[in-house]
């Protein structure tokens, strides 16, 4: 009972993180984007949020398995509470190249504060699960990130509620305020052994990984990197100078985009056949819904070039864009969730918290290199060169991910 309450509450925390972290993507974004800021420069603000979830992802494993998950799961909302009361310090006065540079600092600790508690959230699982339950582990961490998601899906809302009626500062106070509320409950409730490993491994290994863990995490950088090459700046700006939706429009429909792909990984265990290794079924599937994926952004880019020149109304326009990505969302939540079944069903207990570290700072590479080509690819062609560059990356998930397991079934 003592396990899963602590799995309880460090899900709890990182529920809690996660609703932020949708928020105050949304907050910048859309800001930045009334003060006059261009595609490439609100892309700039994110990219040492993802920068430091790479080193954060990499280095953040070591040391929890060092100090425990305890310490990472504080340092996470701890600094996040940090990057929130920064950026509300935000001053209009202030220099354009000077803000751009502050915000730019306050991303990079919240993009730290997020690593920390995903990872030790995600590697609680690895240490409650037996090693030899594949189907309850699959499950356990389908259900975790596809809450995950909703909740974030849900921060997008609250983000562009709370800009609407509370202004930027307001909203950046109540967060953390909000926050802060949970790091003191986790302080009182968690057991400070969770998740040190019995044997402390030296820095030299986060680089040092198997075959197979490299090659998930090379897919989860591709597949990552083709959702936020459209997802970060491109299709949130479409929505806006395009189709002319409002603050509120466009937060509504990213947290039920966001929402309904939490739901869709919540379930994907009962429609994936398993397998008795644990692996050969679920890399099949994977393959699969990866090539399926990868079509989605090629067509909708297609449809919405093809309405675009004709001139048919916004209307159109919308319920193609919002189809296209609905099926999207659909077919990347499968694809996630095997990814993080994948990622621990392949790692021993006492090697787990280093290896979902290394694969999410990859994960985290992915998100860095498809944010900075977001708003680059929009400046210079639209929505639909995002689009297309999405369908690419995530081919290219497809083709490596389809290797995964190679090496056993061979040596088996």
């Amino acid at each position: 009972m003592t396990a899963i309450r602590d799995y309880a509450v460090v899900t709890a925390a990182y529920w809690g993180l996660t609703v932020t972290d949708g928020a105050l993507r949304m907050l910048v974004l859309l800001h930045f984007h009334t003060l006059g800021y261009t595609p490439f420069e609100i892309a700039f603000l994110f990219l040492l949020y993802e920068f430091f979830g790479m080193t954060t992802n990499l280095v953040g494993g070591w040391i929890a398995t060092r100090l425990g998950l305890r310490f990472t799961l504080y340092g996470g909302l701890w600094l996040q509470i940090c990057a929130l009361f920064m950026l509300s310090q935000l001053n209009p006065a202030w220099s354009h190249e000077f803000s751009v540079f502050y915000v730019f600092l306050s991303q990079g600790l919240s993009g730290i504060a997020k690593d920390l508690t995903k990872m030790s959230a995600k590697t609680a699982i690895r240490s409650l699960v037996p090693e030899d339950a594949n189907s309850r582990l699959f499950k356990w961490v389908a259900m975790l990130t596809g809450s995950k998601n909703a909740l974030k899906g849900a921060g997008f809302f609250v983000g562009g509620l709370l800009l609407a009626t509370l202004g930027f500062e307001g909203a950046l106070i109540v967060m953390a305020a909000g926050l802060a509320a949970i790091l003191f409950g986790v302080f009182l409730m968690l057991r400070s052994s969770l998740g040190t490993a019995v044997s402390k491994a030296p820095f030299s290994r986060i680089l040092s990984k198997t075959r197979d863990i490299n090659l998930i995490s090379c897919a989860r950088f591709f597949l990552f990197g083709g959702r936020d090459v459209w997802f970060v700046v491109g299709v949130p700006l479409f929505l806006t100078d395009v189709l002319g939706w409002s603050y509120v429009d466009i937060g509504t429909f990213m947290a039920a985009w966001v929402i309904a792909y939490g739901f869709v990984q919540a379930v994907t265990p009962r429609f994936v056949k398993k397998s008795a290794d644990g692996v050969s079924s679920e890399v099949s599937a994977a393959t699969l819904w990866a090539w399926g994926l990868s079509s989605v952004p090629f067509l909708l880019a297609l449809a919405i070039l093809g309405l675009t020149h004709t001139g048919d109304g916004h209307v159109l326009l919308s319920i193609v864009t919002v189809a296209g990505l609905g099926l999207f969302g659909l077919f990347f939540a499968v694809n996630s969730s095997l990814h993080s079944y994948l990622i621990l069903a392949i790692s021993d207990s006492d090697k787990a918290a280093l290896n979902v570290g290394f694969y999410y700072m990859a994960n985290a590479g992915g998100r860095f290199v498809g944010t900075l080509f977001s708003g680059l690819l929009y400046q210079l062609g639209g929505v639909s060169v995002c689009l297309i560059g999405s369908a690419v990356m995530i081919a290219a998930s497809a083709l490596i991910v389809r290797k995964l397991g190679a090496e056993r079934a061979v040596t088996a």
